[in-house]
Protein backbone atom coordinates (compact mmCIF):
# COMPACT_ATOMS: atom_id res chain seq x y z
CA UNK A 1 0.00 0.00 0.00
CA UNK A 2 2.70 2.23 0.81
CA UNK A 3 4.59 1.66 -2.69
CA UNK A 4 1.34 2.46 -4.34
CA UNK A 5 0.67 5.88 -2.35
CA UNK A 6 4.17 6.80 -3.03
CA UNK A 7 3.78 6.14 -7.43
CA UNK A 8 0.37 8.25 -7.36
CA UNK A 9 1.96 10.70 -5.25
CA UNK A 10 5.00 11.01 -7.92
CA UNK A 11 2.67 10.57 -10.31
CA UNK A 12 0.41 13.63 -9.23
CA UNK A 13 3.11 15.53 -8.18
CA UNK A 14 4.96 15.05 -11.60
CA UNK A 15 1.28 15.60 -13.66
CA UNK A 16 1.08 18.74 -11.38
CA UNK A 17 4.47 20.05 -12.61
CA UNK A 18 3.40 19.52 -16.37
CA UNK A 19 0.03 21.15 -15.70
CA UNK A 20 1.51 23.69 -14.28
CA UNK A 21 4.21 23.99 -17.20
CA UNK A 22 1.24 24.28 -19.61
CA UNK A 23 -0.29 26.64 -17.91
CA UNK A 24 2.61 29.05 -18.07
CA UNK A 25 3.68 28.63 -21.71
CA UNK A 26 -0.16 29.50 -22.74
CA UNK A 27 -3.77 28.29 -22.62
CA UNK A 28 -5.06 24.91 -20.89
CA UNK A 29 -6.05 21.89 -23.04
CA UNK A 30 -9.22 22.15 -21.46
CA UNK A 31 -9.62 25.40 -22.16
CA UNK A 32 -9.21 25.01 -25.88
CA UNK A 33 -11.31 22.11 -25.96
CA UNK A 34 -14.16 24.20 -24.27
CA UNK A 35 -13.55 26.71 -26.87
CA UNK A 36 -14.13 24.10 -29.95
CA UNK A 37 -17.13 22.72 -27.89
CA UNK A 38 -18.39 26.09 -27.38
CA UNK A 39 -17.72 27.19 -31.10
CA UNK A 40 -19.68 23.47 -32.15
CA UNK A 41 -22.38 24.52 -30.10
CA UNK A 42 -22.73 27.94 -31.04
CA UNK A 43 -22.69 28.24 -35.13
CA UNK A 44 -26.07 26.85 -35.85
CA UNK A 45 -27.51 29.25 -33.39
CA UNK A 46 -26.24 32.76 -34.98
CA UNK A 47 -25.67 32.02 -38.53
CA UNK A 48 -22.69 33.86 -40.76
CA UNK A 49 -23.92 36.51 -43.03
CA UNK A 50 -22.23 35.04 -45.95
CA UNK A 51 -23.69 31.70 -45.70
CA UNK A 52 -21.94 30.69 -49.06
CA UNK A 53 -18.20 31.10 -47.51
CA UNK A 54 -17.58 28.40 -45.37
CA UNK A 55 -16.23 29.20 -42.10
CA UNK A 56 -12.31 28.16 -42.03
CA UNK A 57 -10.82 27.67 -38.37
CA UNK A 58 -7.17 27.88 -40.19
CA UNK A 59 -6.25 30.72 -38.21
CA UNK A 60 -6.69 29.13 -34.51
CA UNK A 61 -3.07 27.56 -35.43
CA UNK A 62 -1.70 30.64 -35.74
CA UNK A 63 -3.12 32.66 -32.62
CA UNK A 64 -2.22 29.47 -30.61
CA UNK A 65 1.40 29.97 -32.43
CA UNK A 66 1.75 33.59 -31.87
CA UNK A 67 0.26 33.33 -27.90
CA UNK A 68 3.52 31.35 -26.79
CA UNK A 69 5.28 34.75 -27.57
CA UNK A 70 5.07 37.02 -25.01
CA UNK A 71 5.73 41.08 -25.40
CA UNK A 72 9.80 41.63 -25.05
CA UNK A 73 13.04 41.76 -27.16
CA UNK A 74 14.21 38.87 -29.63
CA UNK A 75 17.01 39.23 -31.56
CA UNK A 76 16.91 43.63 -31.50
CA UNK A 77 13.14 42.48 -32.85
CA UNK A 78 9.81 44.20 -31.31
CA UNK A 79 6.94 42.02 -30.04
CA UNK A 80 4.22 44.08 -30.14
CA UNK A 81 0.29 42.99 -29.29
CA UNK A 82 -2.84 44.46 -31.18
CA UNK A 83 -5.95 43.80 -31.18
CA UNK A 84 -7.54 41.20 -33.21
CA UNK A 85 -10.59 43.29 -35.07
CA UNK A 86 -7.00 45.65 -36.17
CA UNK A 87 -5.32 43.09 -37.60
CA UNK A 88 -7.13 40.37 -39.85
CA UNK A 89 -10.77 39.20 -39.87
CA UNK A 90 -10.21 36.07 -38.72
CA UNK A 91 -13.50 35.25 -37.55
CA UNK A 92 -15.58 36.71 -39.83
CA UNK A 93 -18.95 35.30 -38.62
CA UNK A 94 -18.59 37.51 -35.22
CA UNK A 95 -17.81 34.49 -33.25
CA UNK A 96 -15.08 35.75 -31.31
CA UNK A 97 -16.96 38.02 -28.95
CA UNK A 98 -18.64 34.97 -27.31
CA UNK A 99 -15.58 32.85 -27.11
CA UNK A 100 -13.75 35.67 -25.41
CA UNK A 101 -10.30 35.97 -27.05
CA UNK A 102 -7.30 37.49 -25.99
CA UNK A 103 -5.54 39.61 -27.87
CA UNK A 104 -2.92 38.46 -30.41
CA UNK A 105 0.62 39.17 -30.23
CA UNK A 106 2.49 39.55 -33.27
CA UNK A 107 6.40 40.28 -34.26
CA UNK A 108 7.17 43.35 -35.83
CA UNK A 109 10.80 43.90 -37.54
CA UNK A 110 12.17 46.46 -39.54
CA UNK A 111 14.40 44.77 -41.86
CA UNK A 112 13.20 41.48 -43.83
CA UNK A 113 15.86 39.92 -45.67
CA UNK A 114 12.90 39.26 -48.78
CA UNK A 115 11.91 42.84 -48.94
CA UNK A 116 14.49 42.77 -52.46
CA UNK A 117 11.39 40.56 -54.20
CA UNK A 118 8.80 42.51 -54.48
CA UNK A 119 7.73 43.59 -57.43
CA UNK A 120 6.12 46.70 -58.13
CA UNK A 121 5.75 46.01 -62.00
CA UNK A 122 2.49 43.66 -61.29
CA UNK A 123 0.97 45.36 -58.51
CA UNK A 124 -2.56 46.29 -59.93
CA UNK A 125 -5.12 47.21 -56.98
CA UNK A 126 -8.20 48.21 -59.48
CA UNK A 127 -10.01 44.99 -59.57
CA UNK A 128 -12.13 43.43 -56.91
CA UNK A 129 -10.64 42.53 -53.89
CA UNK A 130 -11.85 38.52 -53.88
CA UNK A 131 -9.25 35.85 -53.37
CA UNK A 132 -8.48 33.83 -56.53
CA UNK A 133 -8.75 30.48 -55.22
CA UNK A 134 -11.95 30.88 -52.70
CA UNK A 135 -13.15 33.72 -54.02
CA UNK A 136 -14.19 35.22 -50.58
CA UNK A 137 -13.24 38.62 -49.85
CA UNK A 138 -12.90 38.20 -46.23
CA UNK A 139 -9.32 39.01 -44.86
CA UNK A 140 -7.91 39.09 -48.09
CA UNK A 141 -4.07 39.78 -48.91
CA UNK A 142 -1.83 40.74 -51.83
CA UNK A 143 1.03 38.98 -52.65
CA UNK A 144 3.92 41.82 -53.54
CA UNK A 145 5.76 39.53 -54.96
CA UNK A 146 3.36 38.13 -58.42
CA UNK A 147 0.29 40.49 -57.24
CA UNK A 148 -2.64 37.77 -56.99
CA UNK A 149 -4.94 38.13 -54.03
CA UNK A 150 -4.99 34.93 -51.30
CA UNK A 151 -7.01 34.54 -48.37
CA UNK A 152 -5.47 34.19 -44.47
CA UNK A 153 -2.85 33.60 -43.48
CA UNK A 154 -3.22 30.39 -41.09
CA UNK A 155 -1.24 27.80 -41.48
CA UNK A 156 -3.94 26.32 -43.74
CA UNK A 157 -5.15 29.54 -45.51
CA UNK A 158 -4.07 29.98 -49.21
CA UNK A 159 -1.84 32.58 -48.68
CA UNK A 160 -0.27 30.51 -46.50
CA UNK A 161 -0.19 27.57 -49.22
CA UNK A 162 1.11 29.72 -52.02
CA UNK A 163 3.85 31.03 -49.64
CA UNK A 164 5.27 27.29 -49.24
CA UNK A 165 4.68 26.08 -52.92
CA UNK A 166 5.61 29.58 -55.00
CA UNK A 167 8.20 30.99 -52.38
CA UNK A 168 6.72 34.42 -52.13
CA UNK A 169 7.16 35.59 -48.84
CA UNK A 170 5.85 39.31 -48.52
CA UNK A 171 1.90 39.89 -48.66
CA UNK A 172 0.07 43.18 -47.61
CA UNK A 173 -3.79 43.26 -46.04
CA UNK A 174 -6.25 44.78 -48.36
CA UNK A 175 -7.73 45.80 -45.32
CA UNK A 176 -5.15 47.09 -42.99
CA UNK A 177 -2.73 48.26 -45.28
CA UNK A 178 -0.35 45.85 -42.93
CA UNK A 179 2.67 43.62 -44.54
CA UNK A 180 3.94 40.59 -43.28
CA UNK A 181 6.04 37.81 -44.18
CA UNK A 182 4.85 34.33 -44.62
CA UNK A 183 5.47 31.68 -43.56
CA UNK A 184 6.95 32.89 -40.54
CA UNK A 185 4.09 35.43 -39.45
CA UNK A 186 5.62 38.71 -38.49
CA UNK A 187 4.59 41.61 -39.79
CA UNK A 188 7.25 44.41 -42.09
CA UNK A 189 7.62 47.84 -40.79
CA UNK A 190 10.21 49.65 -43.27
CA UNK A 191 9.26 52.63 -44.76
CA UNK A 192 9.86 51.47 -48.49
CA UNK A 193 6.46 49.71 -48.49
CA UNK A 194 4.73 53.14 -48.05
CA UNK A 195 5.02 53.90 -51.88
CA UNK A 196 2.29 50.93 -52.05
CA UNK A 197 0.50 51.68 -49.69
CA UNK A 198 -0.44 54.73 -51.32
CA UNK A 199 -1.18 53.42 -54.21
CA UNK A 200 -3.68 50.83 -52.24
CA UNK A 201 -5.51 54.00 -50.80
CA UNK A 202 -4.34 57.50 -51.96
CA UNK A 203 -4.53 60.20 -49.61
CA UNK A 204 -5.45 63.63 -50.58
CA UNK A 205 -4.79 66.48 -47.44
CA UNK A 206 -6.97 70.00 -47.59
CA UNK A 207 -3.76 71.55 -48.95
CA UNK A 208 -3.39 69.49 -51.78
CA UNK A 209 -6.90 70.05 -53.18
CA UNK A 210 -6.13 73.55 -52.75
CA UNK A 211 -3.54 72.74 -55.68
CA UNK A 212 -4.89 70.41 -58.21
CA UNK A 213 -6.23 73.46 -60.21
CA UNK A 214 -2.63 75.22 -60.27
CA UNK A 215 -0.64 72.12 -60.65
CA UNK A 216 1.32 72.07 -64.32
CA UNK A 217 3.63 68.93 -63.57
CA UNK A 218 3.69 65.67 -65.05
CA UNK A 219 4.17 62.30 -63.50
CA UNK A 220 6.16 59.29 -64.23
CA UNK A 221 4.63 55.57 -63.73
CA UNK A 222 7.07 52.86 -63.41
CA UNK A 223 7.51 52.18 -66.91
CA UNK A 224 9.00 55.38 -67.90
CA UNK A 225 5.97 56.28 -69.64
CA UNK A 226 4.83 60.26 -68.55
CA UNK A 227 0.79 60.67 -66.95
CA UNK A 228 -0.78 64.30 -65.92
CA UNK A 229 -3.15 63.23 -62.51
CA UNK A 230 -6.44 64.08 -63.27
CA UNK A 231 -6.08 63.45 -67.01
CA UNK A 232 -5.50 58.97 -67.45
CA UNK A 233 -7.24 57.18 -69.70
CA UNK A 234 -10.00 54.63 -68.50
CA UNK A 235 -9.69 51.37 -69.20
CA UNK A 236 -12.64 50.01 -71.40
CA UNK A 237 -13.66 46.65 -69.83
CA UNK A 238 -16.38 45.57 -72.39
CA UNK A 239 -18.84 48.50 -73.92
CA UNK A 240 -17.72 50.41 -70.86
CA UNK A 241 -17.17 54.01 -72.62
CA UNK A 242 -20.46 55.48 -71.85
CA UNK A 243 -19.48 54.85 -68.11
CA UNK A 244 -15.90 56.28 -68.91
CA UNK A 245 -16.81 59.25 -71.05
CA UNK A 246 -19.24 60.22 -68.07
CA UNK A 247 -16.64 59.46 -65.38
CA UNK A 248 -13.98 61.96 -66.92
CA UNK A 249 -16.80 64.30 -67.41
CA UNK A 250 -17.53 64.69 -63.83
CA UNK A 251 -13.90 64.54 -63.00
CA UNK A 252 -13.70 68.42 -63.73
CA UNK A 253 -16.29 69.48 -61.03
CA UNK A 254 -13.87 71.03 -58.86
CA UNK A 255 -16.65 70.95 -56.22
CA UNK A 256 -17.84 67.41 -56.36
CA UNK A 257 -14.08 65.75 -57.32
CA UNK A 258 -12.95 67.78 -54.08
CA UNK A 259 -15.40 66.22 -51.34
CA UNK A 260 -14.39 62.73 -52.96
CA UNK A 261 -11.31 63.11 -52.49
CA UNK A 262 -11.45 63.34 -48.90
CA UNK A 263 -13.83 59.81 -47.68
CA UNK A 264 -14.27 61.72 -43.89
CA UNK A 265 -17.20 63.79 -45.92
CA UNK A 266 -18.84 60.61 -46.65
CA UNK A 267 -17.93 57.86 -44.14
CA UNK A 268 -21.11 57.89 -42.96
CA UNK A 269 -22.48 56.94 -46.10
CA UNK A 270 -22.77 52.82 -45.96
CA UNK A 271 -23.83 52.95 -50.29
CA UNK A 272 -21.27 50.62 -52.06
CA UNK A 273 -21.36 52.94 -54.86
CA UNK A 274 -20.49 56.26 -52.95
CA UNK A 275 -17.00 54.49 -51.62
CA UNK A 276 -16.46 53.28 -55.04
CA UNK A 277 -16.84 55.92 -56.89
CA UNK A 278 -14.51 58.29 -54.44
CA UNK A 279 -12.18 55.41 -54.60
CA UNK A 280 -12.00 55.80 -58.61
CA UNK A 281 -11.64 59.36 -57.88
CA UNK A 282 -8.87 59.59 -55.49
CA UNK A 283 -7.02 56.81 -58.06
CA UNK A 284 -7.56 59.43 -61.05
CA UNK A 285 -6.28 62.44 -59.46
CA UNK A 286 -3.38 60.32 -57.74
CA UNK A 287 0.33 61.82 -58.62
CA UNK A 288 2.20 58.97 -57.50
CA UNK A 289 0.68 56.10 -59.64
CA UNK A 290 2.20 52.46 -60.76
CA UNK A 291 0.60 52.78 -64.48
CA UNK A 292 -0.47 55.82 -66.38
CA UNK A 293 -4.03 54.40 -66.49
CA UNK A 294 -6.93 52.99 -63.83
CA UNK A 295 -9.32 50.22 -64.90
CA UNK A 296 -12.79 50.85 -62.96
CA UNK A 297 -12.99 47.73 -62.13
CA UNK A 298 -14.47 47.74 -58.73
CA UNK A 299 -16.81 51.01 -59.81
CA UNK A 300 -18.63 48.82 -62.17
CA UNK A 301 -19.37 46.14 -60.28
CA UNK A 302 -21.18 48.82 -57.40
CA UNK A 303 -22.92 49.87 -60.36
CA UNK A 304 -24.29 46.70 -61.63
CA UNK A 305 -25.41 46.07 -57.99
CA UNK A 306 -26.93 49.31 -57.41
CA UNK A 307 -28.75 49.56 -61.08
CA UNK A 308 -29.75 45.91 -60.64
CA UNK A 309 -27.56 45.06 -63.87
CA UNK A 310 -29.07 48.35 -65.70
CA UNK A 311 -25.94 49.17 -66.58
CA UNK A 312 -23.93 46.57 -66.83
CA UNK A 313 -20.59 45.40 -68.63
CA UNK A 314 -20.64 44.47 -72.37
CA UNK A 315 -24.67 46.15 -72.90
CA UNK A 316 -23.73 49.72 -74.72
CA UNK A 317 -26.05 52.36 -72.99
CA UNK A 318 -26.40 56.32 -73.37
CA UNK A 319 -24.28 58.44 -71.66
CA UNK A 320 -27.05 61.19 -70.69
CA UNK A 321 -28.60 57.82 -68.94
CA UNK A 322 -26.31 56.37 -66.89
CA UNK A 323 -25.23 60.09 -65.99
CA UNK A 324 -28.72 61.24 -64.74
CA UNK A 325 -28.63 57.81 -62.99
CA UNK A 326 -25.40 58.23 -60.74
CA UNK A 327 -26.63 61.56 -59.96
CA UNK A 328 -29.54 60.62 -58.71
CA UNK A 329 -28.27 57.66 -57.12
CA UNK A 330 -25.50 59.57 -55.45
CA UNK A 331 -27.67 62.57 -54.14
CA UNK A 332 -29.91 59.86 -52.28
CA UNK A 333 -27.16 58.02 -50.86
CA UNK A 334 -25.26 60.98 -49.57
CA UNK A 335 -28.03 62.70 -48.06
CA UNK A 336 -28.81 62.06 -44.46
CA UNK A 337 -32.74 63.07 -44.51
CA UNK A 338 -35.44 63.30 -47.08
CA UNK A 339 -35.09 67.10 -47.03
CA UNK A 340 -31.24 67.42 -46.68
CA UNK A 341 -29.10 68.40 -49.64
CA UNK A 342 -26.32 66.90 -51.05
CA UNK A 343 -23.32 68.09 -53.09
CA UNK A 344 -24.80 66.97 -56.15
CA UNK A 345 -27.82 69.28 -56.01
CA UNK A 346 -25.49 72.29 -55.02
CA UNK A 347 -23.64 71.52 -58.51
CA UNK A 348 -26.23 70.60 -60.44
CA UNK A 349 -29.74 71.54 -59.56
CA UNK A 350 -31.78 74.52 -61.33
CA UNK A 351 -35.21 75.36 -61.64
CA UNK A 352 -37.82 75.33 -64.33
CA UNK A 353 -40.90 77.32 -64.14
CA UNK A 354 -43.39 74.49 -66.83
CA UNK A 355 -46.93 75.94 -67.87
CA UNK A 356 -48.76 72.97 -68.65
CA UNK A 357 -51.87 72.89 -71.02
CA UNK A 358 -54.43 70.45 -71.81
CA UNK A 359 -57.70 69.21 -73.16
CA UNK A 360 -60.27 68.65 -70.46
CA UNK A 361 -62.83 66.68 -71.81
CA UNK A 362 -65.13 66.33 -68.20
CA UNK A 363 -65.07 70.24 -68.31
CA UNK A 364 -66.16 70.60 -72.15
CA UNK A 365 -69.06 68.03 -71.26
CA UNK A 366 -69.94 69.95 -68.18
CA UNK A 367 -69.73 73.29 -70.39
CA UNK A 368 -72.14 71.99 -72.57
CA UNK A 369 -74.94 70.36 -70.57
CA UNK A 370 -74.92 73.55 -68.62
CA UNK A 371 -75.65 75.75 -71.76
CA UNK A 372 -72.14 78.09 -71.17
CA UNK A 373 -70.16 79.40 -73.80
CA UNK A 374 -66.34 78.33 -74.46
CA UNK A 375 -64.84 81.22 -74.30
CA UNK A 376 -65.83 81.45 -70.58
CA UNK A 377 -62.67 82.02 -68.32
CA UNK A 378 -62.28 80.20 -64.93
CA UNK A 379 -59.90 79.55 -62.56
CA UNK A 380 -60.05 76.55 -60.29
CA UNK A 381 -57.55 74.90 -58.04
CA UNK A 382 -54.52 77.15 -59.51
CA UNK A 383 -55.56 76.14 -62.91
CA UNK A 384 -56.69 78.10 -65.72
CA UNK A 385 -59.50 76.76 -67.65
CA UNK A 386 -60.21 78.51 -71.52
CA UNK A 387 -61.81 76.70 -74.32
CA UNK A 388 -61.68 73.86 -72.70
CA UNK A 389 -57.94 73.97 -72.22
CA UNK A 390 -56.72 73.59 -68.71
CA UNK A 391 -53.63 75.65 -68.02
CA UNK A 392 -50.85 74.68 -65.13
CA UNK A 393 -47.82 76.25 -64.10
CA UNK A 394 -45.97 74.69 -61.46
CA UNK A 395 -41.80 74.63 -60.89
CA UNK A 396 -39.75 71.37 -60.92
CA UNK A 397 -35.93 71.66 -60.10
CA UNK A 398 -33.74 69.72 -62.73
CA UNK A 399 -29.98 68.48 -62.91
CA UNK A 400 -29.78 68.49 -66.93
CA UNK A 401 -31.79 70.21 -69.51
CA UNK A 402 -32.96 68.02 -72.86
CA UNK A 403 -32.35 70.19 -75.94
CA UNK A 404 -34.15 69.49 -79.31
CA UNK A 405 -32.48 68.95 -82.57
CA UNK A 406 -34.18 70.11 -86.08
CA UNK A 407 -35.45 67.39 -88.27
CA UNK A 408 -32.28 66.62 -91.11
CA UNK A 409 -33.24 66.69 -94.64
CA UNK A 410 -34.32 63.76 -96.73
CA UNK A 411 -33.70 64.07 -99.65
CA UNK A 412 -29.80 64.38 -101.31
CA UNK A 413 -27.93 67.16 -102.84
CA UNK A 414 -27.17 67.44 -106.38
CA UNK A 415 -23.42 65.71 -105.38
CA UNK A 416 -25.59 62.59 -103.87
CA UNK A 417 -24.25 63.57 -100.24
CA UNK A 418 -26.59 64.07 -96.97
CA UNK A 419 -26.69 67.39 -96.38
CA UNK A 420 -25.52 68.12 -92.86
CA UNK A 421 -27.40 71.06 -91.45
CA UNK A 422 -26.14 73.06 -88.80
CA UNK A 423 -27.70 74.64 -86.04
CA UNK A 424 -26.74 77.72 -83.42
CA UNK A 425 -26.79 76.41 -79.84
CA UNK A 426 -28.83 79.73 -78.95
CA UNK A 427 -31.84 78.22 -81.21
CA UNK A 428 -32.42 75.25 -79.67
CA UNK A 429 -31.87 76.93 -76.24
CA UNK A 430 -35.27 79.13 -77.07
CA UNK A 431 -37.35 76.18 -75.71
CA UNK A 432 -36.78 77.66 -72.60
CA UNK A 433 -37.66 81.07 -73.15
CA UNK A 434 -40.94 80.85 -71.76
CA UNK A 435 -43.01 81.31 -74.95
CA UNK A 436 -42.10 78.58 -77.09
CA UNK A 437 -44.47 75.79 -77.04
CA UNK A 438 -43.33 71.99 -77.10
CA UNK A 439 -46.10 69.43 -77.33
CA UNK A 440 -46.17 65.90 -76.26
CA UNK A 441 -47.51 62.78 -77.48
CA UNK A 442 -48.31 61.12 -74.35
CA UNK A 443 -50.27 62.58 -72.32
CA UNK A 444 -51.24 65.23 -75.15
CA UNK A 445 -50.00 68.35 -73.79
CA UNK A 446 -48.51 71.55 -75.03
CA UNK A 447 -45.58 72.35 -72.52
CA UNK A 448 -44.00 75.98 -72.18
CA UNK A 449 -40.49 75.69 -70.08
CA UNK A 450 -38.59 78.91 -68.38
CA UNK A 451 -35.55 78.67 -66.55
CA UNK A 452 -35.95 80.27 -62.67
CA UNK A 453 -32.50 79.04 -60.73
CA UNK A 454 -29.40 78.52 -62.89
CA UNK A 455 -27.19 75.90 -61.34
CA UNK A 456 -23.40 76.42 -60.71
CA UNK A 457 -23.01 73.72 -63.43
CA UNK A 458 -24.79 73.34 -66.29
CA UNK A 459 -25.42 70.06 -68.15
CA UNK A 460 -27.41 70.29 -71.65
CA UNK A 461 -27.76 66.77 -73.70
CA UNK A 462 -28.90 66.91 -77.25
CA UNK A 463 -31.09 64.53 -78.11
CA UNK A 464 -29.56 62.85 -80.85
CA UNK A 465 -31.29 59.60 -80.91
CA UNK A 466 -34.76 58.27 -81.64
CA UNK A 467 -36.48 55.15 -81.50
CA UNK A 468 -39.00 54.13 -83.41
CA UNK A 469 -40.95 50.41 -83.70
CA UNK A 470 -37.91 49.08 -86.65
CA UNK A 471 -34.57 50.78 -86.04
CA UNK A 472 -33.02 53.37 -84.11
CA UNK A 473 -31.47 56.28 -86.17
CA UNK A 474 -29.44 59.21 -85.54
CA UNK A 475 -29.48 63.35 -85.85
CA UNK A 476 -26.11 64.05 -87.36
CA UNK A 477 -27.02 67.79 -87.10
CA UNK A 478 -24.10 69.73 -86.02
CA UNK A 479 -24.68 72.43 -82.99
CA UNK A 480 -22.39 75.68 -82.94
CA UNK A 481 -21.79 76.27 -79.77
CA UNK A 482 -18.95 78.73 -78.00
CA UNK A 483 -16.24 77.24 -75.73
CA UNK A 484 -16.13 79.94 -73.45
CA UNK A 485 -18.22 83.03 -72.41
CA UNK A 486 -22.00 81.52 -72.96
CA UNK A 487 -24.14 84.58 -72.26
CA UNK A 488 -27.64 83.07 -71.23
CA UNK A 489 -29.64 86.46 -70.74
CA UNK A 490 -29.34 87.25 -74.10
CA UNK A 491 -31.38 84.22 -75.37
CA UNK A 492 -33.49 83.13 -72.38
CA UNK A 493 -34.95 85.75 -69.94
CA UNK A 494 -34.25 84.84 -66.81
CA UNK A 495 -35.39 85.95 -62.84
CA UNK A 496 -33.78 89.17 -60.90
CA UNK A 497 -31.29 88.16 -58.15
CA UNK A 498 -33.37 87.53 -54.77
CA UNK A 499 -31.11 90.05 -52.66
CA UNK A 500 -30.39 93.43 -53.29
CA UNK A 501 -26.57 93.46 -53.69
CA UNK A 502 -26.88 90.18 -55.62
CA UNK A 503 -25.00 89.55 -59.01
CA UNK A 504 -26.51 87.36 -60.99
CA UNK A 505 -23.98 85.18 -62.89
CA UNK A 506 -25.67 83.99 -66.44
CA UNK A 507 -21.94 83.71 -68.29
CA UNK A 508 -21.18 80.11 -68.31
CA UNK A 509 -17.69 78.20 -69.98
CA UNK A 510 -17.81 74.76 -71.44
CA UNK A 511 -15.64 72.35 -69.79
CA UNK A 512 -17.09 69.22 -70.81
CA UNK A 513 -18.37 68.13 -74.08
CA UNK A 514 -19.42 64.43 -74.83
CA UNK A 515 -19.53 63.60 -78.64
CA UNK A 516 -20.85 60.05 -80.60
CA UNK A 517 -18.77 58.51 -83.39
CA UNK A 518 -20.18 56.55 -85.68
CA UNK A 519 -23.62 54.48 -86.68
CA UNK A 520 -26.28 54.61 -83.81
CA UNK A 521 -25.74 51.10 -82.57
CA UNK A 522 -22.32 50.51 -83.51
CA UNK A 523 -20.74 54.05 -82.70
CA UNK A 524 -18.06 54.99 -79.79
CA UNK A 525 -18.19 58.12 -77.02
CA UNK A 526 -15.14 60.25 -76.47
CA UNK A 527 -14.73 63.64 -74.26
CA UNK A 528 -13.28 66.41 -74.75
CA UNK A 529 -12.65 68.30 -71.31
CA UNK A 530 -10.01 71.25 -70.19
CA UNK A 531 -7.39 71.31 -68.17
CA UNK A 532 -7.51 74.25 -65.69
CA UNK A 533 -4.15 74.96 -65.02
CA UNK A 534 -3.27 75.51 -68.32
CA UNK A 535 -6.42 75.99 -70.01
CA UNK A 536 -5.62 72.78 -72.61
CA UNK A 537 -7.92 71.11 -74.31
CA UNK A 538 -7.53 67.29 -73.96
CA UNK A 539 -9.37 64.23 -76.15
CA UNK A 540 -9.97 61.56 -74.18
CA UNK A 541 -11.07 57.94 -75.60
CA UNK A 542 -10.49 55.08 -72.41
CA UNK A 543 -7.11 54.90 -73.25
CA UNK A 544 -6.60 57.63 -75.41
CA UNK A 545 -5.39 60.95 -74.34
CA UNK A 546 -4.38 63.57 -76.17
CA UNK A 547 -3.63 67.33 -76.50
CA UNK A 548 -6.34 69.03 -78.91
CA UNK A 549 -7.01 72.25 -80.16
CA UNK A 550 -10.39 74.48 -79.06
CA UNK A 551 -11.21 74.62 -82.56
CA UNK A 552 -11.71 70.70 -82.60
CA UNK A 553 -13.91 70.60 -79.46
CA UNK A 554 -16.95 72.68 -81.50
CA UNK A 555 -16.54 70.79 -84.76
CA UNK A 556 -17.49 67.12 -83.61
CA UNK A 557 -21.03 65.95 -83.22
CA UNK A 558 -21.95 67.05 -79.44
CA UNK A 559 -24.10 64.86 -77.25
CA UNK A 560 -23.84 66.28 -73.58
CA UNK A 561 -22.02 69.35 -72.64
CA UNK A 562 -20.95 70.57 -69.22
CA UNK A 563 -20.98 74.39 -68.30
CA UNK A 564 -19.22 76.41 -65.19
CA UNK A 565 -20.97 79.29 -63.97
CA UNK A 566 -17.77 82.35 -64.50
CA UNK A 567 -17.23 83.38 -60.36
Amino acid sequence: MLLWYNSRNCESEGGGKKMKAKREHGDSVDGERDLKRQRVVDSPSSPPEEPLVPYNDDEDDERRALNHIGSREEDGHRVESEEEDDDDEDDPYGLGSTLGRSNRQVEVRRDCPYLDTVNRQVLDFDFEKFCSVSLSNLNVYACLVCGKYYQGRGKKSHAYTHSLEAGHHVYINLRTEKVYCLPDGYEINDPSLDDIRHVLYPRFSREQLEQLDKNKQWSRALDGSDYLPGMVGLNNIQKTDFVNVTIQSLMRITPLRNFFLIPENYQHCRSQLVHRFGELTRKIWHARNFKGQVSPHEFLQAVMKASKKRFRIGVQCEPVEFMSWLLNTLHADLRTSKKSSSIVHKCFQGELEVVKETQSKAIGEKKESDGEQNGALKITDGQIENNNVAAETYRMPFLMLGLDLPEPPLFKDVMEKNIIPQVPLFNILKKFDGEMVTTTVRPPARMRYRVTKLPQYFILHMRRFTKNNFFREKNPTLVNFPVKNLELKDYIPLPAPTKENEKLRTKYDLIANVVHDGKPDEGFYRVFVQRKSEELWYEMQDLHVSETLPQMVALSEAYMQIYEQQQ
